[in-house]
Formats: C-alpha cells, sequence, structure tokens
C-alpha cells in the first residue's frame, strides 16, 4: 500500500471510532514495507481505559501479531520475537551496547498528531517514521489540547502541575539492583 492509501485507513480508523463513540476521532496504522502489521483506534470511552488510544492500541496489536505466542516467551524464544537483540546505532547515547529490536524498521500513520503519552510509546517501540494527517493545532480545535503536558514536563519537577514525591528511594534501589545483577537480564 501507498502512504496514501496507509493514512487513508488510519483516518478511516477514527471516523470510524468517533462515529461508533468508542472514543476520539483518532485511528493508526502499523506498516512494514508498505503492508499493515495492526491497526489501532481510540477505545476510550468503549473500554474506559484512558491509555487506549489508536497509537497505544496500534502498537499493542503490533506487538502481539509479532509475537503471538507472547505469553510462552522465554530466555530462548526471545531472538525469535520483537526482544530480538540488535546494537545501539551508531552515535547513540545510550550507555547499553544492545537492545530488544522492537518495532524497528516500521511506519506509524495516524489521524491526529501524537499526544505525549502516545509519542512516548512510540519512541520506546522504536518505530522509524510517524506520519499524522491533523495537525497538534487542528486537534487542540475540537478539544484535544496536549500542549499543557509538553510544557509541564519542560518545568522543573517543584513547578509541575502534578506534585511529584519521592518516598522509600532505598527500596526502589533494591529492586534496582536485582535488575543490575541479574545475568539474565534482556535490555529493552
Amino acid at each position: 500500500m501507498s502512504p496514501d492509501e496507509l493514512m487513508a485507513e488510519a483516518c478511516r480508523l477514527g471516523a470510524e471510532s468517533a462515529t461508533n463513540g468508542w472514543g476520539g476521532p483518532f485511528g493508526t496504522v502499523i506498516a512494514l514495507g508498505g503492508e499493515i502489521v495492526a491497526r489501532g483506534q481510540n477505545n476510550v470511552l468503549l473500554t474506559g481505559d484512558i491509555t487506549a488510544h489508536g497509537e497505544v492500541t496500534a502498537i499493542r496489536k503490533a506487538v502481539a501479531t509479532l509475537n503471538p505466542y507472547a505469553p510462552l516467551i522465554g530466555l530462548t524464544e526471545q531472538n525469535e520475537s520483537t526482544l530480538a537483540f540488535v546494537a545501539k546505532p551508531e552515535g547513540s547515547p545510550d550507555v547499553v551496547p544492545e537492545r530488544s529490536r522492537m518495532l524497528m524498521g516500521m511506519d506509524l500513520y495516524t489521524s491526529g498528531f501524537p499526544c505525549p503519552m502516545c509519542m512516548s510509546a512510540i519512541y520506546w517501540s522504536r518505530i522509524d517514521n510517524v506520519y499524522y494527517a491533523c495537525s497538534a493545532e487542528d486537534t487542540r480545535e475540537i478539544g484535544f489540547d496536549d500542549a499543557f503536558q509538553y510544557e509541564d514536563f519542560a518545568k522543573p519537577l517543584p513547578e509541575r502541575r502534578i506534585t511529584l514525591t519521592q518516598l522509600r528511594r532505598e527500596d526502589g534501589l533494591q529492586a534496582y539492583r536485582a535488575w543490575a545483577t541479574n545475568p539474565n537480564k534482556h535490555p529493552y
């Protein structure tokens, strides 16, 4: 499929979600080499799950499609899944020499500019390219304004809208040490 066809499908999914009252007008397609791997729609109103945005549901479906036996993935199956290791890109500031490939090589098409949560999921999934139909300004005009979140993240912790309080650091460090000293850890 062409990029225009992939975007048309993402927009169709968004319109379907809005028309049916499932959630906002946000549809998403994840593709590899022009072939659709997964589709996602905003299902917040359908499920009550505030994380059920089009991009997140598409990422979850892509992972399920690529890892059909995900509940059974063990150390031996990791190299045949999205958890297979790839070397860090040249010039990357990453301190780990290799990480899981996740959705590298794939493109994401979405009807609206990704919110901060979705953009974070896109980064973590290692998707190569994002194509969007409606801008952040277009999205703001219909009542979905995420600008305050992007602005809030740039502020020092004491100035943020939501209070962030650190508790029981030593307990947290114990969990971190368990990860750091695990000889079988699998950076992702």
